[in-house]
């Protein structure tokens, strides 16, 4: 098979979908790579380390997508890319359709195979290609969070961990997931008084175990949201429902009652976000503020770390690129089911329920096109 990987075009995305080490692993299986020139400079690898493993450079993402039976990307295709990608091409990325229709009809109208990152998933019902840059957004959250509520960010002038003598930061985290532990982590480690809400009581004693003594756990209602958020200095939204809207938890009147200055970074963007008055923003324009609120929702934060956050990826995401290469998706599917998990639209049609409950849209079982 041909893989293609062309260069990330969203805002501030540094990120690849595959490493030198990936091509050179998917070469010695016999397929062939070829990679937009540039796609790896922002992450690290010039295109001399692809070179080396045998990967072919090329000069634009027409001939990419023109020549590769499969695509790897990190985010979704852009509507620059729409007209590029052909029937019955395999687009394997993170998409998180069901945060846009625009993107999941242009996708639908092109009849490619649109396998999401986001939606693989293991029989424990774990997400593996989505874990590891849940765990660095997670990381990144309070980092952000910090750097926003200083004064001069525009935030209320709060050191997360305090000093002797005065009182540390108090930081909600709606989510006690992958992204809600790994943000309680750094939360907690810097010093901060952490509230962690989830609707899963076993998942709230296992934090309960695990969490040092400054983090406690709280059921996670519109009652206990509603406290949380008024008393929060920073508010770190980490719901997710694999491969569907993400529920809107904080209101517009919630926010009414918090601290001017105070600040939510909301990691649930991707996926419509958990916060009412959230929008997607980017790197270069990541915040603004609603009623006295400071809002950072940059959709694809692991962006900013992108040699860390590329081979946190690529580790997880290289064993399935080498499983559907070598069998072609149909097979793979057949064969793995974490792999049909990640099948979101076949062919003009969605297969994955929660994209189309989305949107009020037809679901098509995936089962009707393995026959």
């Amino acid at each position: 098979m041909i893989i293609g990987v062309p260069k990330e075009i969203k805002a501030n995305e540094n990120r690849v979908a595959l490493l030198p080490v990936g091509a050179q692993t998917l070469k010695a299986h016999g397929h062939s790579v070829i990679v937009e020139k540039g796609a790896g400079v922002g992450s690290g690898f010039s295109d001399e380390s692809y070179r080396k493993v045998g990967s072919e450079i090329v000069e634009t993402p027409k001939e990419v997508y023109s020549r590769a039976e499969m695509i790897m990307k990190v985010k979704e295709p852009l509507d620059s890319e729409y007209g590029l990608i052909r029937k019955g091409q395999v687009v394997f990325a993170y998409f998180h359709f069901a945060s846009s229709r625009e993107l999941t009809e242009a996708m639908m109208k092109s009849k490619c195979v649109a396998i999401a990152y986001e939606t693989v998933q293991r029989a424990d019902r774990s997400l593996p290609l989505l874990i590891p840059m849940s765990e660095v957004a997670g990381r990144m959250a309070p980092q952000e969070g910090a750097k926003y509520l200083e004064r001069t960010m525009g935030g209320r002038g709060v050191l997360l961990a305090g000093v002797p003598g005065t009182e540390p930061a108090d930081v909600a985290i709606i989510g006690g997931g992958v992204v809600g532990m790994n943000a309680a982590k750094i939360a907690s480690g810097l010093g901060a008084r952490v509230t962690i809400l989830d609707n899963n009581l076993y998942q709230l004693r296992y934090l309960d175990d695990v969490m040092p003594k400054n983090v406690v756990t709280m059921m996670s209602n519109s009652y206990n949201i509603e406290k949380s958020v008024a008393k929060a200095d920073l508010v770190i939204g980490a719901v997710l429902i694999p491969g569907a809207k993400a529920p809107r938890l904080v209101t517009r009147e919630m926010l009414k009652k918090m601290k001017p200055g105070s600040v939510i970074i909301d990691v649930s963007v991707d996926q419509g976000g958990c916060v009412e008055t959230c929008r997607p923003t980017t790197h270069e324009n990541p915040t603004y503020v609603v009623e006295g609120v400071v809002h950072y929702c940059v959709a694809n934060m692991p962006g900013a770390v992108p040699f860390t956050s590329t081979i946190a990826l690529t580790n997880s995401t290289l064993p399935y690129a080498v499983e559907i290469a070598h069998k072609g998706y149909l097979d793979a599917v057949r064969s793995n089911p974490e792999v049909k998990y990640g099948l979101n639209i076949v062919d003009g049609n969605i297969v994955y329920k929660g994209v189309a409950d989305a949107f009020g849209m037809k679901h098509v079982p995936v089962e009707n096109l393995l026959n």
